[in-house]
């Protein structure tokens, strides 16, 4: 059975907490990516910042991402998929919580991200679907 960490992009770069949400976007266009971890000094994963997120959390609500910490973003539980869950579970994963990217770790360690393209690549086509379709309801 294929596992995270067969399908993930690996070396996944976090943007700091501290570090502001316009840092953030720099990082991502460089990167070419529409999500970071948000990691705090303790090297902890906090949260994930998406593009959308920018977007609607920061610039919609008028707030200045050039002053804004990243961390400020990070709300809740952090939902994760472990580096050797297999592909049924990323998708129950992503699907009870109705995420499209899990940051994948080994231990405590960051080690990779996993997007709803790199799950849907390694599964039967009807099982895409039914990803698609639980992801796309809400």
């Amino acid at each position: 059975m294929t596992k995270a960490r067969d399908i993930m992009t690996g070396g996944a770069e976090c943007v700091g907490a501290e570090e502001t949400v316009l840092d953030a976007a720099r990082k991502m266009k460089d990167l070419g990516v529409g999500a970071l971890p948000i990691c705090g000094t303790d090297n902890r994963l906090k949260g994930v910042l998406t593009d959308r997120d920018i977007v609607v959390k920061v610039l919609g609500a008028g707030k200045d991402p050039a002053t804004c910490p990243a961390g400020e973003l990070a709300q809740g539980e952090v939902v994760t998929i472990g580096a050797d869950d297999d592909v049924r579970e990323i998708l129950r994963t992503m699907s009870a919580h109705k995420v499209r990217r899990l940051p994948v770790i080994d231990g405590h360690d960051l080690v990779g991200m996993v997007a709803q393209a790199d799950v849907a690549r390694s599964l039967p086509d009807p099982q895409v679907g039914d990803l698609l379709q639980a992801l796309s309801t809400g």
